[in-house]
């Protein structure tokens, strides 16, 4: 595993670097609350607020700043001043020509380098926080490494010949975690304050389950990762029921939410959220930390957080118990023990499968809903469920934490409800929202169908692979592309909704499709075995 000290070293220079160079400003959020930024941002120079924060400072912010402050910058125009300070990003797969007379499968395949970033070609100054190995990027906007869509990546790169590059990915996020005390968004500067749906656990899992010496090697990263969403649980009383990431049940059980550590706009988000809170009069400080909560939800953004399930200016993420985020936790439990066990700490093992029994309980006491027949999220400050169907729902099928009968309630909501041309939805609603109706998202489609082949529903399973597939293809036919996300609904029709424009690449897409057509195609060997014999 590649965690050095040197590496350790160029990180923490690197975010001294962006914050300013002085010593009373040592936190690497002060860029994005000066005058200066807010200004850019909200002026329209970069149609997309992510530009301007992935462009690379030409120098020290802090000198940037002052000159700004000085009387004649003020005065000079803004673009010509950002133009002149800073350098635009690239777009990594600009130059990627697709060839369609190739299969899905080969595009894939040959897109992968284009995807991949080279670790050493980091900038001064930069936004970008270093990491010791090269890793893949999903494509489009997206420039730099992202938590969770990396496990769907990974999938793909199994199947591609590309272990190595899969053990780099891993250990990047072991070096992230080991810095920094937990694996952030993104390896951006401004993605500090939050993490994103823990799937590291299931990325070991995938990695490294047939070793045990490198399975037990990444044990302390796996506990330290528990440790950051755990945190402030020591604290929780009936007086303090939620801290941080946690919160206090009413049994005394303890479950967790989304969160982040800070309440300002989004800086890859500036303007959406300072409009939010400016149109509708809405209390900026809460509105904010409940929009960056649901971003590192990784849902950003859907009917899920919305009190009144249509409208993002109803947004109380932080008030809901998430039933993903529960069962990845859950996972992640059961993965420290079988780590602990195999390491012969047979003590530490029974805590964490105790831990692990007791998330279990209270999630089939608190997040599956009797009336509806199915796992919702719940909000706690309510006491009662939030009511927002949605494929987040399949977990405990995925994770195996549902009965035999929750499963089978489930499944039927699926086939009658989330089923589409295209494949399942991301929920029922259709509030103009990404990660809502009528878009379907892959990371979704593999755990809903992997799901229901764990409870023996097979066939369902294969009906979404095959439409999900079939949508995959038909678009990269037409487009020579991967898509980040598909219209399931009318698959005349192209996804939408969210604050950026339809992006290609695509990271998890590609994953997915590559995971999803071996199974399809393992399935049809067998049964031309079956049928031969």
């Amino acid at each position: 595993m590649y965690l050095n000290t040197s590496s350790k070293f160029i990180l923490i220079f690197t975010l001294l670097l962006f914050s300013c160079g002085e010593k009373e400003n040592t936190n690497v959020d002060f860029f994005y609350k000066t005058e200066f930024f807010k200004r850019v941002q909200l002026s329209g120079i970069f149609d997309d607020s992510k530009t301007f924060v992935d462009c690379v400072p030409k120098k020290p912010l802090h000198e940037i700043i002052k000159e700004y402050q000085t009387l004649s910058a003020k005065k000079n125009d803004l673009k010509s001043f950002v133009l002149k300070n800073f350098e635009l990003p690239p777009t990594k797969n600009v130059d990627f020509v697709s060839d369609t007379s190739k299969s899905m499968i080969e595009h894939i395949v040959n897109l992968w380098p284009t995807l991949t970033q080279n670790h050493k070609n980091h900038q001064s100054h930069s936004s970008l926080i270093p990491l010791p190995n090269s890793y893949v990027v999903p494509g489009g906007r997206f420039r730099e490494i992202y938590y969770w869509d990396s496990y769907f990546t990974l999938l793909g790169l199994m199947l591609s010949e590309k272990e190595e590059t899969a053990m780099n990915m891993v250990d990047n996020f072991s070096f992230l975690i080991d810095s920094l005390g937990f694996i952030p968004n993104g390896n951006r500067t401004y993605y500090l304050g939050r993490s994103q749906p823990p799937f590291f656990s299931l990325m070991v899992s995938l990695t490294a389950s047939k070793d045990r010496d490198k399975f037990i090697s990444y044990l302390e990263n796996l506990v330290k990762e528990y440790n950051f969403w755990m945190s402030g649980a020591e604290n929780l009383s009936i007086k303090n029921r939620d801290e941080a990431r946690v919160v206090l049940m009413p049994d005394a059980s303890i479950l967790n939410r989304y969160w982040d550590e800070y309440d300002y706009p989004r800086p890859e988000s500036y303007k959406p959220d300072y409009n939010l809170v400016k149109d509708h009069s809405l209390d900026p400080s809460s509105t904010y930390r409940h929009l960056r909560a649901g971003a590192e939800s990784g849902w950003d953004y859907s009917s899920r957080w919305f009190k009144d399930q249509s409208t993002i200016a109803t947004i109380h993420t932080t008030d809901i118990i998430p039933i993903d985020l529960n069962a990845l936790m859950y996972h992640l439990e059961i993965m420290i023990a079988q780590g602990y066990n195999w390491n012969g700490q047979v003590d530490e093992s029974k805590k964490f499968l105790l831990k692990a029994e007791k998330r279990k309980n209270a999630i089939n006491k608190y997040l599956w809903d009797e009336n509806i027949h199915f796992f919702v999220d719940y909000d706690y400050l309510e006491n009662k469920p939030t009511g927002v169907l949605s494929l987040a729902g399949v977990y405990p099928l995925f994770f195996k934490i549902a009965s035999k009968i929750q499963a089978k309630e489930v499944k039927n909501r699926l086939e009658n409800q989330f089923l589409k041309p295209g494949g399942f939805l991301s929920t029922l609603n259709n509030t103009g929202q990404q990660w809502d109706s009528p878009n379907g998202w892959s990371p979704l489609q593999w755990l809903t169908i992997n799901g229901l082949y764990n409870y023996g529903y097979f066939e369902l399973g294969n009906t979404g692979a095959r439409r999900w597939l079939k949508r995959n293809n038909e678009v990269y036919k037409a487009t020579g592309k991967m898509m980040e996300k598909y219209n399931v609904v009318d698959v005349e029709l192209s996804a939408g909704g969210g604050e950026y424009e339809l992006q290609d690449g695509f990271g998890w897409t590609n994953g997915v499709a590559m995971a999803l057509q071996k199974i399809m195609n393992d399935k049809r060997k067998i049964n031309e075995m079956t049928t031969s014999n």
